[in-house]
């Protein structure tokens, strides 16, 4: 089990909370007094300050030295100094201070923000205080806004302990006691595994990557190779550094905390799949289809097409021929996609499809059965699959004319050594392109001809179906991949 150190500066900095065996002087902390070797330790750092070479700077840096977990790191507390780093994509900054603000302060020029780990009791600007919490990892944080003629961040600086006032304290104790729980809700196993590896998933996402079988055996394939696989969600991104790896079983999107967590894990040297790359470079398809065309790689017949050429909109038909297929960029699942049969469809779908993006991929109509899906693991060939069309769609997954309901067709899943050779073959160099990493590689055969549709960062893994030729060996080849990786990491060779 983890034991908490939280750490001030001054045993009086502590005298308005209750006594704490956990609560250590910063002094007795770099005396090493602190922890028996090798047990895990997660040390909250409350110094007054963490100025460079002081006593707040040193307490992280040897907790790191000693192989502590600390809130905040010192790559956190470097770039607190950095004031480029402030740019956070908050596009509507005005309109929550707006909510925020009185009305009586309309006129207000400057305002500053507490956050408590993370949290703030001000509804309008709870996604800003996490969104900063988890670009800043610290345990008091002080955002202060200017405005000008918009609002914008003028600096994140850490706050003291010691500097806040009765109110302020309670709102730090209970977000300090939800955040410890959120870390050590429950003990660790009994037995002490080699590694612990984070699995991001979310129980409440419509169609997620893996099933509730499915992650339950990739658990059970870690726990075979001495790897602890611990479920995790997007509330705890501040949990992270306790772990050796990160294994996402969420749609990933560069635009979501899917990919703020593989940038994190991968700063923190962590193994980590989707690697924050493979997310970039496969969940945009235009992107993707640059990538798989400087390779050389057979795909269909593809035009790029801006929101404003219309010049260009209207001679896809004689470059593409009808039907042809419309697609956004970061579309997954089937959606965002658009088969068009006439110039008057292709222009209506068009002015739907430009309203959420600026460009969009025009392709040929390739109508196959089924699609060949090919999982690919460190550049081997892993499961083969066929995925039918859902019945009277051209699509795998139909989502119907009401929301939220979902249809998709059959499948079949098969030996790789069955799967025809070209269809192998082009899967495996199409992955290569991307990295080596997890990939499922959607591939179309039509006559003699094999193109590449996409490669798959995410690609999905349910109990029932990418498992059903290769059952629980699938999840322990996955699980032996992130051991390699670990092995390699442990020893100090790079990939």
């Amino acid at each position: 089990m983890s034991r908490l150190v939280i750490v001030v500066e001054k045993p009086a900095d502590w005298g308005a909370f209750y006594p704490s065996d956990n609560v250590v002087a910063a002094a007795d902390y770099l005396r090493g007094d602190v922890g028996a070797e090798g047990e895990r330790t997660q040390v909250i750092n409350l110094c007054r300050s963490y100025k460079y070479m002081g006593t707040g700077y040193y307490v992280s840096l040897l907790a790191e030295a000693r192989g502590h977990k600390v809130i905040p790191s010192v790559r956190t507390i470097n770039d607190l100094r950095r004031r480029s780093l402030y740019g956070l994509d908050i596009e509507d900054l005005n309109a929550r201070l707006g909510k925020f603000l009185p009305e009586g302060s309309r006129d207000a020029s400057d305002f500053g923000l507490l956050v408590y780990f993370g949290r703030t009791h001000y509804t309008p600007l709870e996604d800003l205080a996490q969104q900063v919490f988890e670009t800043f990892p610290c345990p008091v944080l002080r955002i202060e806004f200017e405005r000008q003629r918009v609002w914008q961040i003028a600096a994140i600086k850490p706050a003291s302990l010691h500097t806040l006032t009765d109110d302020q304290e309670t709102a730090f104790a209970d977000a300090l006691d939800a955040f410890s729980k959120k870390l050590w809700r429950k003990p660790r196993a009994r037995r002490k595994y080699r590694y612990d590896l984070a699995m991001l998933q979310d129980p409440a996402e419509p169609m997620p990557p893996s099933n509730k079988k499915a992650l339950k055996r990739f658990i059970e394939a870690g726990k075979e190779l001495d790897i602890e696989v611990d479920p995790i969600g997007k509330r705890d991104f501040a949990r992270l550094a306790e772990y050796d790896g990160l294994f996402i079983r969420e749609t990933t999107a560069v635009d979501n905390h899917t990919y703020r967590f593989a940038h994190r894990a991968e700063r923190e040297d962590m193994v980590v799949i989707d690697d924050p790359q493979s997310i970039l470079r496969c969940t945009n398809k235009i992107y993707l289809h640059d990538r798989l065309r400087s390779r050389k790689l057979p795909t269909p017949r593809t035009e790029i097409v801006f929101r404003d050429d219309a010049r260009k909109l209207a001679d896809l038909p004689g470059l593409l021929g009808l039907p042809l297929v419309l697609k956004i960029p970061d579309g997954s699942f089937s959606r965002g996609i658009h088969k068009v049969s006439t110039p008057e469809e292709l222009k209506s779908a068009a002015e739907l499809l430009f309203q959420q993006t600026a460009l969009l991929l025009a392709q040929e109509f390739v109508p196959t059965e089924f699609d060949w899906r090919i999982g690919v693991l460190d550049g081997e060939p892993l499961y083969a699959c066929q995925y039918f069309m859902s019945r009277g769609h051209w699509q795998i997954y139909d989502h119907g004319a009401k929301p939220g309901t979902v249809r998709s067709g059959g499948f079949k899943t098969l030996p790789v050594r069955e799967a025809p050779s070209e269809v192998v073959r082009l899967a495996t160099r199409a992955s290569n392109a991307i990295g080596n990493g997890l990939y499922g590689v959607d591939l179309k055969v039509v006559k003699d001809r094999t193109v590449v549709i996409e490669v798959n960062d995410n690609p999905s893994i349910d109990a029932g179906v990418e498992d059903a030729y290769l059952g629980e060996d699938l999840y322990r080849r996955i699980m032996a991949g992130f051991l390699r990786r670990l092995e390699r990491k442990r020893l100090g060779v790079r990939d």
